[in-house]
């Protein structure tokens, strides 16, 4: 089974304040015509389904490029954004002001977000959401998730058998697609990560 993970499209907010769960953060002008992008080029490949965090940036993606595959958008709260707790908006000009975001960075592993969650914490969740998919889905289908960046670095991390504290080194762009391979017999492959998609 191929899931493709698609990060969702830009918000005004995106690459300046780390939003996180905050409501009502929709996407920009420019990143509806990048999820337009992303669809079509996805126009291709025939989805059997869409997945989608419940964050609105995520859906509102996952509904352009549902809508090109005559689909709808199912929601699975395993692929919600992390719970940056306190952290969440804040810039991130003031966050790497922080010491414990230099704690973040060496060691996301066992870094807990104040009053929120751990990386490890939402990879458990992301990872268990994915597997669910593999165990419902026929072997040959090809699915698609619109998670976000954290969430789907963490999910690759875990397929690729990398070490949590290494997870930063994965680059997730915006409306990129990273693609993971599972077969039901355990084996893995990991053939794309960050591949542009409707930058």
């Amino acid at each position: 089974m191929r899931i493709l993970l698609l990060r969702h499209a830009v918000t005004a907010e995106t690459g300046r304040a780390l939003t996180g769960r905050l409501p009502d953060v929709h996407l920009s002008e420019a990143g509806v015509a990048m999820a337009e992008r992303l669809a079509e080029k996805l126009t291709p490949t025939r989805l059997a389904a869409v997945y989608s965090s419940p964050i609105e940036r995520c859906r509102e993606t996952a509904r352009i490029v549902a809508r090109t595959q005559g689909r709808q958008v199912r929601i699975r709260k395993g692929f919600a954004e992390a719970d940056y707790g306190a952290w969440s908006g804040r810039t991130l000009t003031s966050l790497r002001r922080l010491k414990a975001w230099s704690d973040l960075m060496a060691e996301p592993a066992r870094f807990r977000f104040p009053n929120g969650e751990t990386l490890r914490e939402v990879q458990t969740r992301a990872v268990t959401a994915t597997q669910s998919l593999v165990d419902s889905h026929r072997p040959r289908d090809v699915v698609a998730v619109c998670s976000h960046a954290d969430v789907i670095r963490v999910i690759l991390a875990h397929y690729l058998g990398m070490p949590l504290d290494l997870v930063h080194r994965l680059d997730v762009r915006p409306a990129s697609i990273s693609t993971i391979v599972v077969e039901r017999s355990g084996r893995v492959a990991v053939p794309t990560i960050n591949s542009p998609g409707g930058a």
